[in-house]
């Protein structure tokens, strides 16, 4: 974050008052409810945010402290954490339409500190997140969470640089993305990031990894590579190196999720900020980045950007990130220190004329009062964000579902009624299947489709696996609602861990993205090896 924030945090820290939460959609993949029905996860299709292949627009806020909320000390689910406090705020956040929040889930800190000692990581902090979760959940919001922090607030990446015994600051923090230099950060971080993805939610049973309302991770609060080289600070190798690796280790534990790089867009060529070692185009275009994103603020004095100048640059961001990058842009945090009103107005309205993806402003901040950066409930410039906001979503042709579980309840992973019958691929009695191929979206040279499993026959198909065929010239980009694999010209489908029966009547989902035509469909569709019929 910028010397502002990080100075406030601390401040805050030392109060204990802080407060972040970000908005998270549930994703376009399926995972099974207590009732037995759907749940879907938010996905990318092409340069659009979508649900079941559908587009989805939204808009979304920082409170980046809501990880503090509570005592940091004693019992753990009445003093450690303050429930009353966390629905509250998830309340308001509802009220004023937030569909996604942004917050941190990082903090080397002892207190609220989720790794206060290198591999260390309290389980009591979890809980307190685990409860964040269910809140949003129970109050539709989704979640964009951080896993670490360039900045120093909560102690970020100069932490785990002095883990392994290097100084940080700028720019000896750069060290941090370096593997040469510093080998046990990439072990550091990468341990961290394998904890919280497989953190089982102690009130839900869910781990975070398959948990919907979860809209997105980020990598990192604003990373760059800066002043290491003049000729780092244009390329951004390093950087981009890094992102890549660690990127491929996160989708590798989780394929449910998207991925975003938590990047400002600082960059010359935008006039906004200068080279960083981060240039927004490059670092996106990693494979295994979902989405672009950028934080503008424009009345800072280092920026001075009047309101036209802020529209130019933000259509800028969203042409290159649709245009070149070929991804969704998330304006993940931006605002102003005065005239929010007028700001907010012609900022968002212009942003939804350009395209953009998603929105996320800086901060809604818990409590009351205000000013500058601090947007507390009830303030006048929320009225122009709801509107934003019943803007966004008239745009949306896909729809999250609506959740309201209450935050204390555990529901039950069974995906539905499962028979102990195992059928076997030889078509014994009673098995049969239906299998559905629909193209969701397509654009040239890819596509995304969605194949609906149905048993139609009286036994459970039982850790069931789906093969099909493809037509010449397609191959698998990613997918998702289960585990695929591609060996031309056979598409392979596993069921993921959390809906591995398919039980009389019941349907299923898997859906891609595929390089090639969208046309013609694919053929032979076998599940567990029984030949399925087709529509």
């Amino acid at each position: 974050m910028k010397a502002y924030l990080a100075s406030n945090q601390r401040l805050r820290a030392t109060m204990l008052t802080l407060a972040v939460v970000v908005a998270v959609v549930l994703s376009s993949l399926v995972m099974i409810n207590r009732a037995g029905a759907a749940v879907s996860f938010a996905q990318r299709c092409g340069i659009r945010f979508c649900f079941n292949g559908q587009n989805f627009y939204f808009a979304g806020a920082n409170t980046y402290d809501v990880f503090t909320y509570g005592g940091s000390w004693g019992d753990t689910e009445t003093t450690y954490m303050d429930k009353g406090r966390i629905d509250a705020h998830f309340a308001h956040l509802q009220a004023d339409k937030v569909t996604v929040l942004r917050l941190w889930m990082f903090s080397h800190e002892s207190w609220h500190g989720f790794e206060p000692s290198k591999g260390v990581y309290n389980d009591q902090q979890f809980a307190l997140f685990d409860y964040v979760i269910q809140s949003a959940k129970a109050h539709n919001v989704m979640l964009i969470p951080v896993f670490e922090n360039y900045w120093e607030a909560y102690g970020g990446i100069d932490t785990r640089l002095s883990w392994e015994g290097l100084s940080g600051g700028h720019p000896g923090r750069a060290k941090f993305f370096n593997k040469q230099l510093c080998p046990g950060c990439f072990t550091q971080y990468k341990n961290y990031v394998n904890y919280a993805l497989n953190r089982t939610n102690h009130y839900s049973g869910v781990k975070y990894k398959d948990e919907p309302t979860i809209f997105a991770w980020e990598l990192m609060n604003e990373p760059r590579y800066q002043d290491v080289s003049p000729a780092e600070n244009v390329s951004g190798a390093t950087l981009r190196a890094w992102v890549d690796e660690m990127g491929a280790y996160v989708k590798n534990i989780d394929r449910n999720h998207m991925l975003g790089t938590g990047l400002e867009g600082h960059e010359s060529k935008y006039g906004f900020g200068g080279n960083e070692g981060n240039p927004f185009v490059y670092i996106h275009q990693s494979p295994y980045i979902d989405f672009t994103s950028a934080h503008p603020y424009p009345d800072e004095g280092w920026a001075g950007l009047d309101i036209p100048k802020t529209k130019a640059l933000i259509r800028a961001w969203i042409n290159d990130s649709h245009n070149v990058v070929g991804k969704p842009f998330y304006m993940g945090e931006w605002n102003v220190h005065q005239d929010w009103t007028n700001w907010w107005t012609q900022i968002y309205g212009d942003f939804e004329a350009a395209g953009g993806d998603g929105s996320g402003f800086w901060w809604y901040k818990d409590g009351s009062g205000g000013g500058g950066f601090d947007t507390a409930f009830g303030a006048p410039q929320l009225a122009v964000f709801r509107q934003h906001s019943a803007n966004m979503a008239a745009k949306s042709t896909g729809t999250p579902p609506s959740q309201s579980p209450q935050p204390s309840q555990s529901p039950s992973l069974s995906p539905s009624a499962s028979p102990s019958v195992s059928p076997s691929p030889s078509n014994p009695a009673g098995t049969s299947c239906r299998a559905t191929y629909r193209v969701d979206n397509s654009w040239s040279g890819g596509f995304n489709a969605t194949v609906t499993l149905t048993n139609t026959g009286t036994t459970t198909f039982t850790n069931w696996t789906l093969t099909f065929t493809a037509p010449n010239g397609v191959s698998l980009a990613n997918g998702w609602n289960g585990t695929w694999a591609f060996s031309a010209p056979t598409f392979t489908v596993k069921a993921p861990d959390w809906a591995q029966n398919l039980a009389p009547g019941a349907t299923w989902s898997p859906a891609y993205t595929g390089n090639g035509s969208a046309s013609p469909a694919p053929t032979g569709f076998r599940l567990n090896g029984v030949a399925c019929s087709t529509t």
